[in-house]
């Protein structure tokens, strides 16, 4: 799970220069495809046995992926890249918040801690890091509802993880994400495909294959950690991200930095553990607590 935030974190500069060669959702749409070929062409054996619950949880899953992966691509026509890792990050407090209102697993008192500090993380970036108003651009408002999407898609890995074949679900997932996107493409003003180019096939390919691996290191490796913990260990894609963009480049006004540091912090807030209630143990009759 750590290396997936290696990944993501040098995917959000590489996307960047792939939109110079194709429209957001079409990209989405050749991405995943290509991952769900690679996963479908290792995986033939277990989709013989998939079942209709792997084809609904691949759908749900599908759907959170498609939007906030499209959101995101979106974004990134209009911010850095390493801002987006930044924004992107809030879903990390997002996730506890999200098991409480679908699955009523109240978060404790350093989750809403989090949650604040992420918040004023979040009005450095207004106005490109210049001031504290409101007024998000377009491409930091596309970016945290892209946030908002990856946090459900990860509360709905942990939901279906151990209940379904994770194989198979992977396969629907990133196919179910390329049938999406590629169907969304004329609500968003996509019409005309993009000219086929080999830039645009090995990006496609190479971004096909990093999605493959996260999706299927997430479904496995989330079987055994629940999902705010999962969270907390992709927090570590953000800083990543800020670091190839700044290898690229990339340069960030301070107060940006500042609110970058901020969303960090809330993450670190909002892993540390509920503390144990003193009466969680009830020692029973002739048994001494160890």
């Amino acid at each position: 799970m750590v290396g997936v935030t290696m990944i993501w974190g040098l995917t959000f500069l590489t996307v960047q220069h792939a939109l110079a060669y194709s429209t957001p959702l079409f990209f989405v749409g050749c991405r995943f495809a290509a991952a769900a070929l690679a996963v479908g062409l290792v995986s033939r054996r277990a989709l013989r046995g998939i079942a209709w619950r792997d084809i609904r949880a691949g759908a749900v899953i599908g759907a959170c992926i498609v939007t906030g992966y499209g959101l995101q691509t979106m974004g990134l026509q209009h911010v850095a890249s390493s801002e987006s890792g930044f924004l992107t990050a809030l879903y990390v407090p997002l996730v506890p918040l999200l098991q409480w209102l679908f699955w009523r697993r109240p978060p404790h008192a350093m989750c809403l801690v989090g949650v604040a500090c992420a918040f004023a993380g979040m009005l450095c970036f207004a106005d490109g890091g210049a001031g504290l108003a409101l007024s998000f651009n377009l491409g930091q408002t596309l970016t945290l509802v892209a946030a908002v999407a990856f946090a459900l898609e990860i509360s709905a890995i942990s939901h279906y993880a151990s209940r379904v074949n994770v194989r198979c679900v992977t396969v629907a997932q990133l196919a179910f994400t390329a049938i999406f996107a590629f169907a969304l493409r004329p609500l968003v003003g996509e019409h005309d495909a993009p000219a086929l180019s080999w830039e645009l096939a090995a990006f496609a390919g190479g971004l096909g294959c990093a999605s493959a691996l996260i999706q299927v290191a997430m479904n496995w490796a989330q079987k055994t950690v629940d999902a705010s913990r999962a969270a907390i260990i992709y927090a570590g894609e953000p800083i990543w991200a800020g670091l190839f963009g700044r290898l690229a480049g990339e340069r960030l006004p301070a107060l940006a930095l500042v609110g970058g540091f901020l969303i960090v912090l809330a993450i670190v807030l909002s892993s540390i553990p509920r503390p144990k209630p003193r009466n969680a143990y009830r020692a029973r009759p002739g048994i001494e607590p160890k």
